[in-house]
């Protein structure tokens, strides 16, 4: 698949990192990246059903261009967050949608987290997947 090229860039800088603990690292700074979504906004239809921590995605339309907002109680799934921000955001509803979660596996990162961490991953993008369809 081709990706975004922000996102093929940071697949590349993660496929680099050979250890696990240095991959969490950036992980943790990939929650810079984040478009905060505020606690006091979120609810039970933002909520990341079967996630370890209190997890909120919102996703809205701007300029016929997806936009993500999302926010968690744990720095580790805001990191996952961010990556995620990287990959869809900016994109068109339909080219966001050809997008798999594939690519979290060929960063590494799918490997380096605990397999629940790794499934609350995929139900984040599952979500996002399903809040993008409505724009179709």
């Amino acid at each position: 698949m081709t990706y975004p090229e922000e996102l093929a860039e940071l697949i590349e800088e993660f496929q680099d990192i050979d250890d696990k603990m240095e991959r969490l690292e950036m992980v943790f700074d990939m929650a810079d990246e984040v478009i905060p979504y505020p606690p006091e906004q979120w609810s039970n239809e933002s909520k990341v059903q079967g996630c370890q921590s209190e997890a909120h995605v919102h996703v809205e339309l701007a300029d016929g261009k997806v936009l993500l907002h999302s926010g968690a109680d744990a720095k580790l799934v805001q990191g996952l967050m961010g990556i995620l921000t990287i990959a869809i955001n900016g994109s068109a509803p339909a080219q966001a949608l050809l997008l798999s979660p594939d690519f979290a596996e060929e960063m590494g990162i799918l490997n380096s987290l605990s397999p629940s961490r790794s499934n609350g991953f995929r139900n984040m993008f599952d979500k996002v997947m399903k809040d993008i369809r409505r724009f179709m």
